[in-house]
């Protein structure tokens, strides 16, 4: 195995099945020559040509439509939205179109393509660029989510979600681009809606995604040295298709459930998990369900607001060692 970091992997996992398969292409602002505004796509079209790795103008709606359109024709588009944010200048195509064309034509028309994004905050960047936005792709019928914490799941589930025949939304975690993991060498690929279960602390489970998954790593170790609480942790990975067997096994196994979500806390995914353990699951619960979330206001760009804003190691132990 080689490391690689978190961005790395994200270069590999497109290179990898660029290799595999000429339907493949990707396109995206600054993606070619610049290598991406997060250097995650560094080298790709020199490798594979400005024909099947090119740079867009700056407009959301032209980018998707232009997937859509490839996708109904038979290729697999990759399509990279610089920051999540800006999904909301072309959610009518995303939403209204591509989420629903399958269905549509009653299962004539496939769109095998996958939206990769820039997702949540971290790096100051203010409140049009540092949203959360993996529960607006959830509330959509006919999209696939997919938020990886590691950078082999990074490369593994970008390879899934090419390979899938539905319309991916892939959300990368920007405040993770520079952490490193081991990653398999040569051909990787996951599968979509199977979690992670980390440790088997029989105290609590913490349910987490994407940028949270290492907080609540780090917070179910101080969890267990200084309160001796035994925690395990649920990395979804993905929302659609969502684990709830690996959730609701981890309920049984502890009875207390707390979720940490860095999306803004009104409508947050978390809700809709702890709703699902109330209809499946209640009689194994010891006590409620508590969601450690983002407050539900835009995210500050100044430092301290930032931290205080989005959950902390520090606020995962405080919360479950008061609850618990």
């Amino acid at each position: 195995m080689a490391e690689l970091t978190y961005r790395q992997a994200v270069t590999e996992g497109l290179a990898q099945e660029l290799e595999r398969d000429e339907l493949v292409y990707f396109i995206g602002e600054d993606v070619a020559a610049a290598g991406g505004v997060f250097k995650t796509t560094g080298g790709l079209q020199e490798r594979f040509g400005p024909r099947r790795v090119r740079d867009t103008p700056i407009s959301e709606e032209a980018i998707v439509g232009a997937a859509m359109g490839a996708a109904m024709a038979g290729l697999r588009p990759v399509a990279e939205i610089m920051f999540s944010d800006f999904f909301a200048t072309c959610w009518d195509i995303v939403a209204n179109q591509i989420a629903k064309t399958r269905y549509m034509t009653g299962g004539q028309v496939s769109l095998p393509l996958v939206i990769r994004s820039a997702n949540g905050g971290g790096f100051r960047f203010g409140a049009q660029h540092s949203q959360s936005v993996e529960n607006w792709a959830m509330a959509v019928p006919g999209l696939k989510v997919v938020a990886p914490s590691t950078p082999a799941d990074v490369k593994g589930l970008l390879a899934a979600s090419i390979r899938d025949d539905d319309p991916v939304i892939f959300l990368e975690a920007k405040s993770l681009y520079a952490t490193k993991g081991e990653v398999p060498d040569g051909e990787h690929v996951d599968q979509l809606g199977k979690a992670t279960v980390h440790g088997d602390g029989s105290d609590v489970v913490l349910v987490a995604l994407a940028a949270m998954v290492p907080k609540a790593l780090e917070a179910a170790e101080r969890l267990r040295e200084e309160h001796d609480i035994g925690a395990r942790v649920v990395d979804l990975r993905s929302l659609v298709p969502l684990d709830m067997t690996a959730v609701l096994e981890a309920v049984q196994a502890t009875g207390r459930v707390f979720t940490v979500e860095e999306n803004p806390r009104l409508c947050g995914w978390g809700a809709e998990i702890a709703s699902l353990i109330c209809e499946e699951a209640f009689w194994d619960l010891d006590g409620p369900i508590v969601r450690i979330t983002s407050p539900h206001v835009p995210l500050p760009a100044a430092e301290s607001l930032e931290d205080a804003t989005i959950p902390s190691v520090a606020r995962i132990v405080e919360t479950v060692a008061r609850e618990q």
